[in-house]
């Protein structure tokens, strides 16, 4: 036993010098390899004799493939399947082409590169291919049977009317209960009280249910534009279904709904248009966004920091430092306006120009021959109770009017030897409803004059067979008179808050604003241009110099040049002046001035010394080609002659408080404009009326049709000449709004065309602007006179522009818009946008918000800036820049946009399939809507069953 232990100990001792301490281990792993190497070896070889054991058995018991069937797999594994599309789709090969090219690559980006990781057999695609097709050429059939023209200038239009009218409901909620409440959420509300069974919240608020509108409408668009073999496939009209759905209108819907994308594309829209700098001022004296004026003021600073950092010299010193100075004031307007917001200190500037008292005088003449003006009147008139007196000197004007133009038509009748009719008999019948609706014992109310003038007036109406239209003029002359000298009337109103709103709308007065003090606490008064001067300035300030009688000034005209301003060309001319001094001693400086500073400096002595017109001869403005040099050499060498004469020492001595005018014009400093912007803003308003018709006649009497028809259509008139006055005292007086059908809801709570005035022209222009001029502007808040001017003015444009072929136009822009080369041209536009150079875009990143608060403005500069200034003499210029401003306020919420992206959608496909129960559909669909279940339980409850 011994020797055993010895021996095995020697063994494994001389084992492990022999190979180390680790030969065990690498003995037992040797040994695993080994056992485990061998079962591997044994489980393939029973696994490849199964293999062929099961084998035998299957041969054994089936029978054998017969070659036909082998032969037929191996030649369709070798044919190529043929694949044939027809490629017809519209009938114009212009639009055939670029649709098919669209339709090949949302194939490629949207089922392609899928579908073949899962298969490689076209024969799906094919399918898909010719079922879109076959949906395009329903809806290319469908949309050639469509009379598009009612669409686009009736239901389009009311559509958008509407929405406007909702939005405008919710802002005068949220202003009248002065809650915090959300303007969607306000929207909304005032949307299921208009649309009464139907409220689009769910579908515009919540995606989910949005995809599910989407889905259900797609569904709908598929039964009708599928045959019936493709529509009942399941698969293929789900698979469509959820493409159209959530790959192509909601993409859609959630770009078209932007507000930031609509703000771009109103800038593109209108980027042919210069920029307003008014127009961009007044847009940052006028937000309430403080993140709008951060982002221009950050801009303002960076562009500052640019421009400070160039090196320049010569010339362009100057030009940089013009740049910025402008920069640097826009700078402070950004500053002063947040500083103003967020202090919470708004200030009212009607209340602080009624408070300073420093206003222009506009004379009543001006004011009974404007439309906006006289609207204030109006209404002043009839609170102080003389809306008699004011109404018989209008009617007595539409009787002179009317009067002299049909006795000039009977005079001619006369010439050419035919009768005229009844012409004075009628105009006698119209003068005595004059007298019997104003003067007379039985008016109610009566103008208050002297009995005499009224007894000689009643007299003369019975001895005279034949009234002339001069026959009111002595009674219209003493109201005229007592309207304007009696307290109660014309001089208090001009005491009164109506006159500053109606300097408003004449737009002669700007907003206060904070002077740049650390307390904010002072404020001025800011009107334009000259006209601050005007109004808040004396002579005396004009100058703090003490200027002496023994000071001499020369000046000439040294230098001209053309300046390139905000996107506006004009003429600069350098003028030198020379100044003596009493003790001998000379100063010289330039000072540059434009043609208008020279018209404007001009207007203002010449209406100051009236006897310096005749001597005075300012050289005449010229329309076209005013940059041309050799016309501005000559426009240089007369207003050098002007300068001589004026400050010809014989002048000086003529007139000595010209002097002030003079220096004022001629020192180194940026001219102020003074009297010459105030006449220039009377006479935009008063001179187009009193060169054509005077506008207010347009309200008491009609256009003639014809000669034949017009004197009983102007008889007529005269003869509810008095009754329609009547009714708008009543309305303006009493709040008795217009004769409506009865209904039991609020006119206002409707849509648009359910109110459309039956009196209306049947002109779709006039319709259309009518019921866009009314929401936009909130015209139905004017007193009915003014609506009706408005109306005649209207119909005067659009008969004047486009005479009685304005229907045509329409239906041939109408045709030329749908034209087989214009939609192609949409077609390869869309497929331009969406798939640049054949690549799928991909989603642009959202812009960095301050891009999008500075596009914010620039958006509504632009919109403000279009605006013509014919529109604001009509309306008013504060109210057009409250109309615009709403309509853009309107596209700054995403919920807002959506809506009317789906009511214009809607009614796109009842137009498009008039014979299906599209109405009916869409209330389903919308039913969901928890506003409108509360709106209808609301209006049982508070109209119950009887």
């Amino acid at each position: 036993v011994l020797s055993v232990w010895g021996w095995g100990g020697l063994g494994v001792v001389l084992f492990l010098i022999t190979f180390g301490p680790f030969a065990v281990f690498y003995l037992a792993f040797y040994i695993f390899c080994f056992v485990g190497g061998g079962f591997v070896v044994t489980l393939l070889f029973g696994k490849t004799n199964s293999e062929r054991h099961l084998e035998r058995c299957e041969h054994s018991y089936l029978p054998a493939t017969q070659t036909g069937i082998l032969k037929t797999l191996d030649e369709m594994r070798l044919e190529p399947k043929p694949i044939q599309i027809d490629r017809r789709l519209t009938g114009s090969n212009y639009i055939d082409e670029p649709l098919q090219q669209v339709i090949q690559f949302a194939l490629r980006d949207y089922i392609q590169y899928w579908y073949y990781t899962l298969s490689e057999d076209d024969s799906f695609l094919l399918e898909i291919r010719q079922t879109v097709q076959n949906a395009l050429v329903q809806f290319s059939t469908r949309s050639k049977e469509v009379d598009w023209q009612p669409y686009l200038t009736t239901r389009l239009v009311d559509d958008f009317a509407t929405h406007l009218r909702v939005f405008r409901k919710a802002q005068d909620r949220l202003e009248d209960s002065k809650q915090s409440k959300e303007m969607v959420e306000s929207f909304f509300e005032a949307e299921v009280e208009m649309e009464r069974n139907i409220c689009r919240d769910v579908v515009c608020t919540s995606l989910k249910d949005e995809e599910g509108f989407l889905r259900d409408l797609c569904e709908v668009l598929l039964y009708l534009l599928l045959p019936p073999g493709d529509f009942h496939n399941k698969n293929m009209r789900y698979f469509l279904r959820e493409i159209l759905a959530r790959g192509v209108l909601l993409p859609l819907v959630n770009q078209l709904s932007d507000p930031d994308y609509i703000n771009q594309f109103v800038i593109w829209m209108i980027r042919d248009s210069s920029c307003n700098y008014e127009a961009f001022m007044n847009i940052l004296k006028l937000t309430d966004r403080v993140s709008e004026l951060e982002a221009v003021k950050d801009k303002a600073l960076e562009e500052l920091q640019y421009l400070r950092s160039l090196d320049t010299a010569g010339d362009d010193i100057n030009v940089i430092k013009n740049q910025i100075n402008s920069l640097m004031f826009v700078k402070k307007v950004c500053e002063t306006r947040i500083q103003r917001l967020q202090s919470g200190k708004e200030v009212d500037a009607l209340k602080l120009a009624a408070n300073l008292g420093k206003l222009c005088i506009i004379p009543l003449e001006h004011i009974l021959v404007h439309n906006i003006a006289l609207q204030f009147f109006m209404d002043y008139m009839l609170v102080a109770g003389a809306q008699a007196e004011l109404f018989f000197w209008l009617t007595v004007e539409g009787y002179r009017v009317t009067a002299q133009q049909q006795l000039e038509v009977m005079e001619g009748w006369q010439k050419d030897g035919r009768k005229g009719g009844d012409t004075k008999g009628l105009l006698k019948a119209a003068a005595l409803g004059v007298y019997e609706q104003y003067l007379s014992d039985k008016a109610s109310p009566r103008v208050q004059v002297d009995e005499a003038s009224v007894l000689q007036l009643g007299e003369k109406l019975q001895k005279d067979s034949d009234p002339t239209p001069e026959i009111f003029d002595d009674i219209q002359t003493k109201v005229y008179d007592m309207m304007l000298r009696d307290e109660r009337y014309y001089p208090s109103f001009r005491q009164s808050p109506l006159y500053i709103r109606m300097l408003a709308e004449l737009d002669m007065l700007k907003e206060p604003s904070y002077r740049g003090s650390d307390d904010g606490d002072g404020v001025s008064l800011v009107l334009i241009g000259c006209f601050s001067l005007l109004c808040l300035q004396s002579l005396d300030d004009l100058s703090n110099s003490c200027h002496d009688d023994n000071m001499q000034l020369h000046a000439f005209i040294s230098d001209t040049g053309v300046c390139n301003d905000h996107g506006k060309t004009y003429a600069l001319y350098a003028i030198t002046v020379l100044r003596r001094n009493h003790d001998g001693s000379e100063d010289s400086w330039k000072t540059y001035r434009r043609y208008s500073d020279f018209h404007d400096f001009h207007m203002r002595i010449t209406e100051q010394f009236e006897n310096l017109t005749a001597i005075l001869k300012l050289p005449g403005k010229k329309t076209f080609n005013n940059m041309d040099r050799d016309f501005l050499e000559r426009r240089k060498k007369d207003l050098n002659s002007y300068l001589q004469l004026l400050l010809n020492p014989e002048m000086m001595k003529a007139c000595p408080t010209l002097v002030h005018y003079v220096y004022d014009f001629l020192e180194n400093k940026q001219y102020s404009k003074g009297k010459g912007d105030f006449a220039r803003k009377m006479d935009t308003f008063v001179n187009p009326l009193r060169s054509s018709m005077r506008n207010v006649s347009n309200a008491v009497k009609g256009l003639p049709d014809s000669l034949a028809g017009g004197m009983n259509k102007a008889a007529d008139n005269m003869g509810r000449m008095s009754e329609k006055l009547g009714q708008d005292i009543k309305q303006a007086v009493f709040k008795v709004p217009p004769m409506l059908p009865k209904s039991d809801f609020d006119p206002e709570h409707c849509r648009v065309s359910a109110q459309l005035d039956d009196n209306v022209d049947d002109n779709i222009p006039l319709r259309v602007m009518l019921l866009l001029m009314d929401e936009v502007f909130d015209l139905k808040e004017r007193n009915q006179w003014l609506r009706r001017n408005i109306k005649n003015l209207l119909q005067q444009l659009i008969r004047a522009t486009y005479g009685d072929t304005i229907n045509r136009k329409i239906v041939d822009h109408v045709d030329f818009m749908t034209a087989p080369e214009q939609v192609a041209d949409y077609v390869k536009k869309f497929r331009d946008s969406y798939w640049p150079n054949g690549i799928l875009a991909e989603s642009p990143p959202r812009r960095d918000k301050n891009i999008r608060m500075r596009t914010r403005v620039a958006a509504k500069t632009n919109l403000l800036g279009i605006m013509p200034d014919e529109l604001k003499h009509i309306i008013g210029a504060d109210t057009t820049r409250k109309g615009i401003l709403r309509v853009f306020d309107m596209f700054q919420h995403g919920p807002m946009n959506r809506r009317l992206v789906y009511v214009l959608l809607e009614g796109f496909l009842e137009t498009m399939f008039p014979h299906y129960k599209f109405p009916e559909l869409f209330v389903k669909l919308h039913s969901r809507s928890p506003r409108t279940a509360r709106y209808t339980q609301k209006v049982k409850s508070t109209f119950p069953k009887r």
